[in-house]
């Protein structure tokens, strides 16, 4: 049987096993979110090689300032926040035991895989130092790994507000996410504003949980039904106003990520610019559900959502161990245009669109296999779970630097 006969057969095998009520437009909402994210570091995030063949992180941002904007599309974290908050505030309804056990629940599924992806490179570090792979590759490496990985414990803590939120939503509608938009927008005033001198730099850890719990109650919102097209115009349009004044009145950079020597950044912790593009994209999410659902009532469209969402951690925790699986590797070699070389040249941008699909089939090589962290651990025994903890707190202290 042909590749596209048997595509066509698995397309039409999803299709079937697809329940009536599945919410489409949500789970293709959810897996745009999910590509931004390998696709976005693969783009902008890049190597430089030392005198040792050791891999240094780079980014092409530093020379090419104008492909911030390219940043605006690639920074979907507010969507994938808004559709969290739209799925957690359904299944916290749907739940059959308590609160408690539901948010346990959600933690494991999170957890396994973060657990999975830090354990083997634990296993793998030591191993690769041994085959001659430098240091600093493997730092390099550590740091990339485990730096998606912030999302994770971010996400288990608004989830966990969740009944909050549901309260929130019932009371004020979509209005339940204008106070978090004012406290990121106060300590924004304090770090930037005149007295930035006098403010203490920790203060801006103070903008983390109300920065990305902004879109999730929106999601909630959205999921109590208290907002509609009217609120998602007004969504869409107040958060590009806000986005473009930002921008050009009061310059906030124009990076949605962190750039190499810039002293300001919009991602870490969130700025108000991030809460400004979450809205706007939320608002645009809302008003195209409908159209979206349409689309994906194909089943040629529909069945590579599907398995996108069923790998979603998958593909979240080993991205970057894909492009490392080439870099590495490559770095051996010497330099290589777009995986090796200084991303400071219009020839690098063009070869590293050239790797990309070559880190795509590296992920799915891993995915294949890495894929079983996200099933229950039924088969593991205590001592096991205990040996992956042990193993993924290891490797977060050296990628952290702290050994």
């Amino acid at each position: 049987m042909s590749a596209p006969a048997t595509l066509k057969r698995a397309a039409d095998r999803i299709e079937r096993q697809t329940p009536a009520h599945r919410d489409r437009a949500v789970d293709g909402l959810r897996a745009l979110a999910l590509l931004a994210v390998p696709t976005g570091h693969w783009l902008l995030g890049g190597f430089t090689l030392d005198a040792e063949g050791g891999l240094h992180n780079a980014s092409p941002l530093s020379a090419f300032g104008a492909l911030a904007p390219a940043s605006w599309g690639l920074q979907m974290l507010g969507i994938f926040f808004l559709v969290g908050g739209y799925a957690s505030v359904l299944s916290y309804h749907r739940r059959k035991g308590s609160a408690g056990k539901w948010l346990k629940g959600r933690i494991a599924r999170l957890g396994r895989p973060v657990l999975g992806v830090t354990a083997v490179w634990a296993l793998a570090a030591p191993v690769l130092y041994a085959a001659g792979v430098p240091e600093a590759t493997l730092r390099t490496g550590a740091t990339l790994v485990i730096q998606p990985l912030w999302f994770v414990g971010v996400y288990v803590v608004v989830t966990a507000l969740t009944p909050y939120c549901v309260r929130a939503a019932r009371r004020l509608g979509g209005w339940a996410a204008a106070p978090l938009l004012a406290s990121v927008a106060a300590v924004d005033f304090l770090r930037y504003g005149p007295l930035a001198d006098s403010v203490p730099s920790w203060l801006a850890v103070v903008n983390i949980l109300p920065g990305w719990l902004f879109a999730y109650q929106l999601g909630v919102s959205w999921g109590e039904g208290r907002i509609g097209r009217r609120g998602a115009w007004l969504l869409l349009a107040g958060g590009t106003l806000l986005f473009a004044a930002l921008l050009a009145v009061f310059h906030y950079p124009a990076s949605m990520v962190g750039v190499p020597g810039e002293a300001r950044t919009n991602s870490h912790p969130p700025s108000l610019l991030v809460l400004a593009l979450a809205s706007a994209q939320s608002g645009a999410a809302i008003l195209l559900r409908g159209r979206l659902a349409r689309l994906l009532a194909r089943p040629a469209l529909w069945a590579p959502v599907v398995v996108i969402n069923l790998c979603a951690m998958t593909i979240l925790c080993w991205h970057q161990t894909a492009m490392l699986a080439a870099a590495v590797p490559g770095s051996f070699a010497g330099p290589l245009a777009g995986l090796t070389t200084a991303p400071d040249s219009l020839g690098w941008i063009a070869a590293r669109v050239a790797w990309m699909p070559v880190f795509a089939v590296l992920l799915a090589g891993i995915a294949r296999y890495a894929r079983r962290f996200e099933e229950p651990w039924t088969r593991a025994t205590a001592v096991r779970r205990t040996l992956a903890g042990v193993l993924a707190a290891g490797f977060a202290v050296f990628a952290l630097g702290l050994a």
